[in-house]
This record gives structure tokens, C-alpha cells and sequence, in this order.
């Protein structure tokens, strides 16, 4: 499995033979540069968990479908609905190998309304929950929110603790500073590697390959 991070949540998952599939997950506005700049071959699905604009940019959204018109791109009813407005067609009904788990956006009132979410389980292998740290399950590969408006870098660790994924992907971390991130990245990776677990320091845009 190898996986390339693009900025605070959006992670690009390649399954070679004999899967031989792509899928891109949350992309959203801070993510934006670097995707029409990658290199794309070919891209089977969009996930979305939510329709916040740091995990959905319409417009990104759109050159993507243009690029690859038979892309699948499955979202919540919130999002479908907006999509939809542009010409854009999606579902909220999962495509083999994904499966969608209760994960409740965390509450973000009065900022801003909170929206629909919901997780995504992709081929047992996976797991990126959105702004949520109201899940119970993970496959052995756990996208982690670990910062936000809406949560605290403590807890995030306390869930991973809590459901031992095999390895950890920070996501929602674009709010932080290079020097910021750098700190926490330290912290995180050494609570988790007593406890057997690995956490991965991605870089953006840089793929890395998990043994899963």
C-alpha cells in the first residue's frame, strides 16, 4: 500500500496487482497545489467524509472528474447535494471495498454549523475518520486527526492508544507551523512507539509504502 499525504487530511492510496487501484481521499483546499501538480496515471475513487471546504474544494473536485470522467466519487448526502449543484455526480453509497462507519464530526458550534460525516473503511486495511474522535474501530492502517478548532492533540493520542491501530498517519494538521509539527511529530512518535505502534512522519507530497 503506498500512500502520499497532500496536505492536512488528503491522502492518496495506491493498491498494487493484483488490486491495481487509486483512490484519493478529502480533497480539499490546502490541498490543492500539489495535486494538480502530481502525476497522476489513473484514479478510480474520490472519498469524501465531509463537505468543510479543508476536505472538499468543488473546484478541485471538478478538474479531477474532468481529468478522469469515470472516477467514482462517494460523499455524504450534505456533500452529494452540493456537488450536484455543479454538475458534479456522486453518491453516498460506497463502492466495493469501502465501507462507511458512524463518525460524527466533532462539534464545532458556534464557529460554524457542524456538518454530516461519516468514515471510511477502505479494503480492510484503512481507516480515515474526518474531524472525528467519536470512533471505535480502525483497521490496522488509522488516519489520525490530531489538531483542529474542534479537537486537541491529546486526545487524538488517547484514541489511538485506546484502538492500537498498526500505524498511525497524522492528518488535520495543517493549522501548525513546520517548527510546530515537527515538535509534535517527535512526541507522538515516541508515546506510540512504546506502546508498539508506528507512527509515520509524512512529508507532504513524499509516498511512503506500508506492509499491510
Amino acid at each position: 500500500m503506498k500512500i502520499t499525504k497532500f496536505v492536512h487530511s488528503c491522502l492518496l492510496v495506491e493498491m498494487p496487482e493484483p488490486v491495481n487501484r487509486t483512490i484519493l481521499i478529502d480533497p480539499g483546499s490546502m490541498s490543492r497545489d500539489l495535486i494538480e501538480h502530481h502525476d497522476f496515471k489513473y484514479l478510480d475513487d474520490i472519498l469524501i467524509t465531509h463537505n468543510h471546504g479543508d476536505h472538499m474544494d468543488v473546484n478541485l473536485i471538478e478538474k479531477l472528474r474532468d481529468r478522469f470522467p469515470d472516477v467514482r466519487i462517494t460523499a455524504t448526502a450534505e456533500a452529494v447535494d452540493q456537488l450536484g449543484h455543479r454538475g458534479i455526480t456522486s453518491t453516498n453509497t460506497p463502492p466495493e471495498g469501502v465501507k462507511l462507519f458512524d463518525a460524527p464530526h466533532e462539534p464545532v458550534e458556534p464557529l460554524f454549523p457542524t456538518p454530516q460525516e461519516h468514515g471510511y473503511h477502505y479494503l480492510d486495511k484503512l481507516t480515515h475518520p474526518g474531524d472525528s474522535h467519536s470512533f471505535k474501530d480502525t483497521m490496522p492502517v488509522l488516519a489520525l486527526p490530531v489538531q483542529g478548532p474542534w479537537g486537541a492533540q491529546v486526545n487524538a493520542v488517547k484514541l489511538a492508544l485506546q484502538l492500537r491501530p498498526k500505524y498511525i498517519i497524522p492528518i488535520h494538521d495543517w493549522h501548525w507551523s513546520d517548527a510546530a509539527r515537527a515538535s509534535a511529530y517527535d512526541m507522538m512518535e515516541e508515546a506510540f512507539r512504546k506502546e508498539g505502534m508506528t507512527f509515520i512522519k509524512t512529508v507532504n507530497g513524499e509516498p511512503f509504502v506500508l506492509d499491510v
